[in-house]
């Protein structure tokens, strides 16, 4: 055998046994294709720089920041959102990079119509797969042709309100029909909270799920402002959601918001992640 092909047939091998080690380490979760990712409003009382320390620390390494967050440490006065200067969002980059958590998407964003085309630069520029957000019915022509230029999804949330896409039938009314880069993100605390069962709303949105604002709620209080609650131990079938979305083959982000203990709530988070992992693993 000549040495040339020798040396190939090594590497290959190297390479393969480094591929099978690392799939080794993933989760089941992990090879669905379901990934846990962080909204940075869990941590709203601390910075971005402290938001990603916070999200390093619990091993998690995607990011969903919202626009406003005090940027912190050498960024001065400055917050998160489309008018930071391109040398500021090159520094973020390199901070996240830093702390081995990856910058996905950002929301949730409700904006003018003139202010869509640089949130999607914005988004486009930071390497950010999909934005969330609430357009204003009238700005669909809009969002839809600049998430087509920019190659940016377009997640909806739903807020608790009725003045919002509270309910799968709005969301479906406004994106039937349009680019397939148009979808939903799903709280599925905040469909409670309005009333809905959050599975057979999760399925009428079949195949339009980009990511969701996963959490539990808690069982006692004023129904739209029922707090959050470690995974499992609240009123939501956090086991039924997980089977449906396996149904439904889906491959994305369960984004952790999570809305309560403000000052100290990763203890709570990792017991969410450890209930995340055990259901998983049980229905994979």
């Amino acid at each position: 055998m000549k040495p040339t092909k020798m040396v190939f047939i090594a590497l290959s091998c190297l390479l393969l046994n480094a591929g099978c080690a690392q799939d080794s380490t993933k989760t089941k979760a992990e090879k669905q294709g379901w990934h846990l990712s962080m909204q940075s409003y869990t941590f709203h009382l601390f910075t971005v720089t402290e938001a990603l320390s916070k999200t390093e620390e619990l091993g998690i390494r995607f990011i969903e920041i919202y626009p406003g967050q005090k940027m912190g440490e050498d960024f001065g006065d400055l917050v998160f959102g489309y008018d930071l200067s391109m040398k500021d969002q090159e520094r973020l980059r390199v901070l996240a990079a830093g702390s081995g958590v990856k910058i996905i998407s950002s929301g949730v964003w409700t904006a003018k119509t003139e202010e869509w085309e640089p949130i999607f630069a914005f988004a486009k520029n930071m390497g950010m797969e999909f934005i969330s957000a609430e357009p204003a019915p009238e700005d669909w022509d809009v969002v839809e042709e600049l998430a087509k230029k920019h190659n940016i999804k377009v997640a909806v949330h739903n807020h608790p309100s009725e003045n919002s896409y509270w309910k799968p039938e709005i969301l479906l009314a406004s994106i039937g029909g349009r680019d397939g880069l148009l979808g939903a993100c799903v709280d599925v605390g905040h469909y409670k909270r309005m009333g809905l069962d959050p599975i057979p709303s999760m399925r009428q949105l079949k195949g339009k799920v980009i990511a969701l604002h996963f959490k539990d709620i808690a069982p006692q209080g004023e129904e739209q402002n029922l707090e959050d609650v470690v995974w499992g131990q609240g009123i939501l079938n956090v086991k039924g959601m997980m089977k449906e979305l396996k149904k439904q083959k889906f491959k994305g982000y369960f984004t952790i918001e999570y809305e309560a203990d403000w000052e100290n709530n990763l203890p709570q988070i990792k017991q969410s992640i450890e209930y995340f992992n055990q259901v998983a693993e049980s229905i994979l």
